[in-house]
């Protein structure tokens, strides 16, 4: 009956560690004070690293840090200090959150540029950030799902222009994130 018990548990914590695909509930606060900004909703710190993904845009190839949970896409590279030139951060909006984006600079302070992203993959508007600006840059589109900041320059850099397709090592962004 122990070993019936044991596996029972086993089976439980499996269970438990495989969940139903929702993101892990956030951490409680080890400290009493709250990381979060109760006004705009970001941590007061940098994120931690973000899960990555390949992604290719044309011919050129980077690793993405992909924020999808609110609080990831709040924060995004505040406080960060650099953001290596083959690398970027790709915001992923539900289905629900498809429509204009207006992406913004507050307590950034590396220069990026961002793409704003259609539903089936493609550069709708390329944008620059400045460090700080905490204005924002109004999307023209209102059918976006996906923004890509890079290194401020790298598009240009590049050669990479609205109008073409980014996929992952999984195929379009749509069945990457969404499904199909």
């Amino acid at each position: 009956m122990k070993r019936f018990g044991n596996i029972a548990l086993l089976l439980l914590a499996g269970a438990l560690l495989v969940g139903c695909g929702k993101p892990a509930a956030p951490a409680p606060a080890a400290a009493p004070r709250s990381d979060i900004d109760p006004t705009h909703g970001h941590l007061l710190h940098a994120q931690p690293k973000l899960p990555t993904v390949k992604v290719w845009l044309g011919h050129e190839e980077m690793m993405a840090e992909i924020a999808r949970a609110p609080l990831e896409i709040a924060t995004g590279m505040m406080y960060r200090t650099n953001m290596p030139e083959d690398a970027a951060m790709l915001f992923v909006f539900s289905d629900a959150n498809i429509g204009p984006k207006n992406f913004y600079m507050r307590n950034c302070v590396v220069p990026l540029s961002a793409a704003y992203i259609t539903p089936d993959g493609t550069i709708a508007e390329i944008i620059e950030l400045q460090p700080g600006d905490e204005r924002g840059v109004q999307s023209q589109s209102s059918n976006l799902q996906f923004v890509l900041e890079v290194p401020q320059g790298w598009f240009t850099r590049h050669n990479v222009r609205p109008g073409m397709a980014v996929r992952t090592e999984r195929g379009s962004l749509r069945a990457t994130f969404i499904g199909p």
